[in-house]
């Protein structure tokens, strides 16, 4: 297993869809923050981050069903990047970069209004109170987010944890945020109709819990 992430890791230096800077290189003016459009993507088509985005499957779904879109998976764990990244390369799929690096970071990765929205795709519910800072819609993070959003951006959150899924409605309604849409069991046979956003993509998770019969959730909502 050592062996076949080395493997990965130096491939990863091989494509130019994965940008790979160190700590240091985004927080001391990181070349390509308010640059996306201009000098990685080459247009002006709305950006779509998303964070925690493991293997990138849903980055390289959401891409395919809105080609007009660029998108950016992040994350910090190389070896999971390695599959979004390959599969981009091996499909020439032009629409879709991938950055690794921490979350926290964020604000400092990507400029003022440069993002039109965010996903937050099976994030870890960090359930346990110390942990509740790593939360991806912790306050926190909120704020961070609100830094490289449009005025009108939304998050969408997709988890299996019923936990988060309420934990986030509860940061929403007390920062009077505004909710967009709310389900809490996206596959249930009397759900309406959902975008093909929602059910339409499947990570490799989300198709393990679903078969196990556990409710996938979705909440999307903006901060302005």
């Amino acid at each position: 297993m050592a062996k076949n992430k080395l493997q990965r890791f130096k491939e990863n230096e091989s494509f130019s869809h994965l940008i790979q800077p160190n700590r240091e290189e985004v927080l001391n003016d990181f070349y390509l923050k308010h640059n996306w459009h201009k000098d990685f993507f080459k247009n002006e088509n709305p950006i779509v981050l998303e964070l925690g985005c493991g293997g990138g499957e849903y980055t390289i779904g959401l891409s395919a069903l809105y080609p007009e879109k660029n998108f950016i998976g992040v994350d910090i764990k190389g070896a999971r990047l390695w599959k979004g990244a390959k599969k981009v390369q091996e499909n020439n799929i032009k629409n879709v970069g991938y950055l690794r690096t921490q979350i926290e970071l964020i604000a400092d990765a990507f400029g003022e209004n440069e993002v039109d929205e965010i996903w937050i795709t099976f994030p870890d519910p960090q359930i346990k109170f110390r942990r509740a800072k790593h939360r991806l819609t912790h306050p926190n993070f909120l704020e961070l987010y609100k830094k490289i959003l449009k005025p009108n951006g939304i998050i969408h959150l997709k988890t299996d944890s019923e936990f988060l899924h309420g934990y986030t409605h509860g940061v929403i309604e007390q920062n009077e945020y505004k909710v967009l849409a709310s389900n809490h069991d996206i596959y249930h046979k009397d759900t309406f109709d959902l975008p093909d956003y929602v059910t339409g993509i499947q990570t490799f998770y989300e198709a393990k819990f679903k078969q196990e019969n556990k409710k996938i959730t979705y909440l999307s909502f903006k901060l302005k």
